[in-house]
């Protein structure tokens, strides 16, 4: 799964947004917190579900089944608006 092209992901340091391009049926923006835009990174070249869940291990000092959680809520949610092509 992937980032659709659709989509860009900015960051200025505090504020994570995901901007909808026009070329998707969803406009608008999405803001997110820090472990919504470290996921929506992950997803900016070809991964996994499992392959950011690692990442987030590496990255954060959480147990496993939290982040595993987290990360298919927000892949989820992500789907929900067309901003990940499978």
């Amino acid at each position: 799964m992937k980032l659709n092209s659709g989509f860009i992901s900015h960051s200025d340091g505090e504020d994570h947004l995901l901007v909808s391009t026009g070329a998707t049926a969803f406009s608008g923006l999405v803001r997110s917190n820090q472990t919504a835009a470290f996921i929506i990174s992950c997803l900016e070249t070809e991964t996994t579900e499992d392959e950011i869940v690692e990442k987030m291990l590496a990255q954060y000092d959480a147990p496993r089944d939290i982040i595993a959680r987290d990360v298919k809520k927000i892949v989820e949610q992500l789907r929900g608006i067309g901003a990940i092509d499978d």
